[in-house]
C-alpha cells in the first residue's frame, strides 16, 4: 500500500508539472503569431493575420504529429524496460524542448519553434506512460475514479499554467519578463520532475514482456488496431472524434478571446486560470460523486453531446461576463468526459496490455490532435476567427452520436 502511494504522489505530481508548463504556453503562443499589436509578435513585416492563423495552425499540429509516431513506441518501451526511465527521459526532453522554444522566441527564429515543438512531441508520451503506471497499481474497477485525481491536476495545471505564463509574459509585472519568460519557467519545471521522477517513483510494471519490435510504422499499425480489436473500435473512433473536437476548440479559442474581446497574455491566462478551477472541481468532486451511482457507459451517452452544446454556446455571447457563466457547464461536462473515456478503455483491456492499449489510445488521440490545427488555420484564415469553435462543437455532437449507436455493451474487465 505504501508503495502504491508512492506511485500515486508520483505519478500525480509528474502530470502537474507537466500540465504547468503545457499551460504556461496558452496565453503565449496567440500573442506570437496572430496579435500585431503585442510586443512579442514575430512574424516579419508584411506578413498578414490570416497568414498568422495558418501557421498557428501548423505549429499546433506538429507536436501531436511527432507524438503520434512517437508516443506507441514509448508505450512499449514502458512495458518492456519500466514507467520509470521511459517517463524520466521523456521529461528531460520536455525540458530541452521549452529551452529551444524560449531561444527561438528570443531570436525571432521561426523554424526553431518548429523544431521544438517536434522535439517535444517525439519525448511527449510521459501522460499515456503515467496512465500506465497508475493502471499497474489499480484494480479495474477503481480506475475511473484514479484518473479522475488525473484529471483534477489537469485542472489544477490549468489554473496556475495560463495564470502564471500570462503573468511571466508581461513586462508590467516585472520589466526582464517577456515572451520567453514562461518557456524558461516550464523548462526548469520539467528538469526539476526528471530528477523526482528518477529518484522518488517505484517501478510499477514487474510483468516486463519481452519479444517487442519497434519500428517507424507503429503507430500507422496501432490505428488499424484501433480499427480491428472489436471490443474497443467504437470507443476509439468515439475518442478520435472527441479529441478532434476539443483540438477546434484549444487551437483557437484563446485566439478567439484575443480577436473578439480585446485578451492580453495576462487575461487569456486570468480566464483559463477560472476554466481550470471549475475542471479541478468537476474531476475531484463531481466525477467521483457522479461515479458512484452511473457507469461510465451511460455518462459517456450524456456528457459528449452536452459538451459539444457547450462549446457552441462560448461563441454567441456578446459580454465576457456571460462566458464566465458557460464555463461551470462546459467544465463538469468535459472532465466527465475525459475520466470516463479513458477510463472505459483502459477496463476493456488486460493487465498485461496496458502499455499497449493506452499507446494505442494515445495514437488516436495524437492522430486527432495533428489533423485539426492545420484545417482550424485554413478555416480562420478564409472565414472567421470563430469558424474552428463551430467546428469543435459539431464535431463533438458528432462522437456522442457515435458512441450511442456503435458502443452497447463494452466488456469490461472487472
Amino acid at each position: 500500500m505504501d508503495k502504491n502511494k508512492a506511485v500515486l504522489r508520483a505519478v500525480l505530481f509528474t502530470v502537474l508539472i507537466d500540465m504547468l508548463g503545457i499551460g504556461i504556453l496558452i496565453p503565449v503562443i496567440p500573442q506570437l503569431l496572430t496579435n500585431p499589436l503585442s510586443p512579442a509578435y514575430l512574424l516579419p513585416v508584411g506578413w498578414s493575420i490570416a497568414q498568422g492563423y495558418i501557421l498557428l495552425g501548423f505549429l499546433t499540429a506538429i507536436f501531436p504529429l511527432m507524438q503520434f509516431i512517437a508516443t506507441p513506441i514509448l508505450g512499449e518501451l514502458s512495458d518492456r524496460f519500466g514507467r520509470k526511465p521511459v517517463l524520466a527521459i521523456s521529461l528531460f526532453g520536455t525540458s530541452i524542448s521549452y529551452v529551444l522554444f524560449a531561444i527561438g522566441i528570443i531570436t525571432h527564429n521561426l523554424p526553431l519553434l518548429f523544431i521544438a515543438r517536434g522535439f517535444d512531441g517525439v519525448t511527449g508520451g510521459n501522460i499515456a506512460v503515467a496512465h500506465a503506471a497508475l493502471a499497474d497499481i489499480t484494480s479495474p474497477k477503481d480506475r475511473t475514479k484514479t484518473f479522475g485525481l488525473i484529471g483534477a491536476v489537469f485542472g489544477i495545471g490549468f489554473i496556475l499554467g495560463p495564470f502564471i505564463g500570462g503573468k511571466l509574459a508581461d513586462p508590467n509585472v516585472y520589466h526582464l519578463f517577456g515572451a520567453a519568460t514562461p518557456f524558461w519557467f516550464a523548462a526548469v519545471l520539467a528538469l526539476i520532475n526528471t530528477v523526482l521522477v528518477w529518484w522518488t517513483l517505484p517501478e510499477t510494471n514487474l510483468q516486463k514482456r519481452t519479444g517487442i519490435t519497434f519500428h517507424i510504422a507503429r503507430s500507422v499499425q496501432n490505428i488499424k488496431k484501433a480499427l480491428n480489436i472489436k471490443q474497443l473500435r467504437g470507443m476509439f473512433l468515439t475518442s478520435f472524434l472527441f479529441i478532434s473536437g476539443f483540438t477546434f476548440f484549444t487551437t483557437f479559442f484563446a485566439v478567439f478571446l484575443v480577436q473578439k474581446f480585446g485578451f492580453s497574455a495576462g487575461g487569456v491566462g486570468n480566464y483559463f486560470a477560472y476554466v481550470g478551477i471549475w475542471i479541478a472541481l468537476a474531476q475531484a468532486l463531481v466525477t467521483r460523486v457522479v461515479a458512484k451511482h452511473f457507469s461510465e457507459f451511460s455518462i459517456l451517452r450524456f456528457a459528449l453531446i452536452a459538451t459539444g452544446i457547450c462549446i457552441f454556446l462560448q461563441v454567441l455571447p456578446r459580454h465576457v461576463w456571460a462566458l464566465y457563466i458557460i464555463v461551470p457547464f462546459f467544465a463538469i461536462t468535459n472532465g466527465l468526459v475525459m475520466t470516463n473515456l479513458n477510463g472505459l478503455i483502459s477496463r476493456s483491456a488486460g493487465k498485461e496490455s496496458q502499455g499497449e492499449v493506452l499507446g494505442i489510445n494515445a495514437s488516436v488521440q495524437a492522430l486527432a490532435q495533428s489533423i485539426p490545427p492545420i484545417i482550424a488555420g485554413y478555416l480562420a484564415a478564409s472565414t472567421v476567427f470563430s469558424a474552428p469553435i463551430i467546428v469543435s462543437a459539431i464535431v463533438i455532437c458528432i462522437s456522442g452520436i457515435v458512441f450511442s449507436l456503435f458502443v452497447k455493451h463494452p466488456v469490461l474487465n472487472q
